[in-house]
């Protein structure tokens, strides 16, 4: 969504992925086990108002069977990106967790979605086994503690955090909003 805005905003989007549940088992676990308290009308419910949400901003989201511990598809970000395919990578990952209900947890499953988007199997697996990437998560999520931000996606428009799925609509009037102040302020 906010790609498509990017030719008539022109503006730069730089992704810093940071876990929301690093409590999570690295394997993932059972949706039903976050929770488990919730009556699962409400968690049916959740879910619904969740892919409501996906759904206006042009995204399919369905609630995984598998909750994921994201720090292994954060790692891999990292790499995607620096090898020039973030965006593609970061896409086929979110699709295949939140529409194919893939465990993006495991390094198999990344591996097969990284050489999906022109990744290498091996210096992929490589990376993801070293870790390398690991402290740079961490300190994304200072970073993102930092500024107040605890929820995904968080897009910071200048000084100014947007918090949530957005539509077209809504990111438009917010991005012309943020251009008349930048030109107000020259």
């Amino acid at each position: 969504m906010l790609r498509k805005l990017k030719p008539e905003f022109d503006f730069t989007v730089r992704h810093r992925g940071f876990q929301i549940h690093p409590e999570w088992p690295a394997e993932g676990m059972p949706a039903e086990r976050w929770r488990p308290d919730m009556d699962p009308k409400t968690r049916r419910a959740l879910w619904e108002r969740i892919g409501a949400m996906g759904a206006a901003a042009g995204v399919e989201m369905k609630a995984p069977r598998t909750l994921a511990n994201s720090l292994s598809a954060l790692q891999a970000s990292e790499f995607a990106a620096e090898a020039g395919v973030g965006e593609a990578f970061e896409d086929r990952v979110f699709r295949a967790y939140f529409s194919e209900g893939l465990n993006i947890g495991q390094h198999g499953v990344l591996a097969d979605l990284g050489v999906e988007v022109g990744l290498d199997r091996a210096a992929l697996g490589e990376a993801l086994d070293s870790e390398k990437y690991a402290m740079r998560i961490k300190n994304h999520a200072q970073a993102a503690g930092q500024l107040g931000i605890s929820g995904v996606p968080t897009f910071l428009i200048g000084d100014w955090p947007l918090v949530g799925a957005q539509s077209e609509d809504v990111m438009r009037r917010v991005l012309q909003r943020a251009r008349e102040l930048l030109d107000a302020s020259k």
